[in-house]
């Protein structure tokens, strides 16, 4: 089959959660289908970047954003219905350029990924197209609102509203719909949600594997893209309200904050015993330097990426219901789940002086996310769903 796969960012390096999505999708659909890529980018572009992606699909193509216009549009999008986030992504001259390049491809089947890039193909009705929601973005939107500073909230907040409508405007445009978890499934304000395909994000367990070998240096760490404001907010939250009532009986604990693109407020954070890595080109070793992995999540949606490749890389981690959730952790089994920062507190110091709790704890977590996880079951499971039957 013939594929047209189009994303809003070069799905190459792996520093955001969408761009990992997209990367193993392509790279286990393009085994067995013939798969054209069209990315979108608002940043400049690192030749390597498409030179890797070609040695999956010779078929890569990339449509600069450009910035002026952006900013246009962004002004306008004040008079408009539309999410902040779609006027971003979408220039009307780029378009023409995407669906000339789809008519000459003449797919039998259009993958989008996430909502911003649905205006370039809505309107293909003679093709067969699905939609990847990824996440509930809306209801991520309001959750961010609740804890944004009295001068973004009203921007996040509307936002939020302009998602939740079109959310619900651009099911109908689409033959098939994809999302990461039964939970974003059910926050997607539509009569026929239930018709959205539930295909989770994957890991791949051969690469994150723990090296026994490996000393741990860091008792704690949390990774992530730190620009992005639910993980900004986490490593916050870890730093200034859990960490303190941890060193009350274990003064000398460490933190890694290891990610790339670190705002200036995860810089701020940085001590004698929290450090600030920034961009690593291979996350692993952030992994095998620690003992525990903490992500107190409390706003964001879809699923957290980082906590699959933590328990694949058997670390016991600690978390909040909102990030354990998607992924059908349960607590005292393959993780340890709370919510208030004293309780988040109590469960890092458990694992830290019980050593063998918190083994027997990351085996399991490991043994989960093999079992449930794997990104070529994850991708069938796109496959048999979105694509098998394009010409039923």
């Amino acid at each position: 089959m013939k594929i047209c796969m189009l994303v809003s960012r070069v799905p190459w390096p792996l520093e955001k959660g969408d761009k990992l999505r997209a990367y193993h999708q392509l790279r286990f659909l393009a085994k067995h289908h013939e798969l054209h890529l069209i990315c979108l980018s608002d940043s400049a572009i690192d030749a390597s970047a498409i030179e890797h992606l070609k040695t999956i699909t010779p078929h890569v193509e990339v449509f600069p954003l450009n910035r002026l216009r952006m900013l246009v549009r962004m002004a306008l999008a004040l008079f408009s219905r539309k999410p902040f986030q779609v006027h971003y992504f979408f220039d009307r001259w780029v378009a023409r350029r995407v669906r000339d390049s789809i008519e000459a491809i003449k797919p039998d089947a259009i993958y989008c990924q996430l909502i911003r890039c649905s205006e370039y193909v809505k309107g293909l009705h003679h093709y067969k197209k699905t939609i990847d929601y990824m996440d509930a973005l809306s209801a991520g939107q309001q959750r961010r609102a609740v804890r944004a500073p009295w001068y973004i909230r009203p921007i996040v907040m509307e936002e939020a509203r302009r998602l939740t409508a079109y959310e619900h405007l651009i099911f109908d445009y689409f033959d098939h719909h994809t999302i990461i978890s039964e939970q974003d499934q059910k926050l997607i304000y539509h009569h026929l949600n239930h018709q959205i395909h539930i295909v989770p994000n994957g890991i791949d367990t051969d690469f994150f594997k723990r090296d026994a070998s490996e000393c741990a240096e860091y008792d704690l760490v949390f990774t992530g893209n730190m620009s992005y404001p639910p993980n900004v907010e986490c490593a916050q939250r870890l730093v200034r309200d859990i960490l303190p009532i941890v060193r009350k009986k274990q003064p000398q604990v460490r933190l890694l904050l290891a990610g790339a693109n670190p705002a200036s407020a995860v810089q701020s954070l940085a001590s004698e015993n929290v450090v600030v890595s920034g961009w690593m080109s291979d996350i692993r070793p952030a992994y095998t330097a620690s003992r525990i992995f903490v992500a107190p999540m409390q706003s964001g949606s879809g699923m957290q990426n980082k906590l699959l490749e933590a328990m694949s890389m058997t670390l016991p981690c600690v978390t909040t219901q909102l990030a354990a959730l998607p992924i059908g952790a349960e607590h005292n089994v393959n993780c340890l789940i709370a919510s208030s920062n004293e309780e988040l507190a109590e469960c890092i110091l458990d694992l830290l002086v019980n050593p063998e709790k918190s083994k027997l704890l990351a085996e399991a977590g490991r043994a989960h996310v093999k079992q449930c996880f794997e990104w070529g079951a994850t991708v069938q499971l796109l496959e048999d769903t979105c694509f098998r039957s394009v010409n039923s």
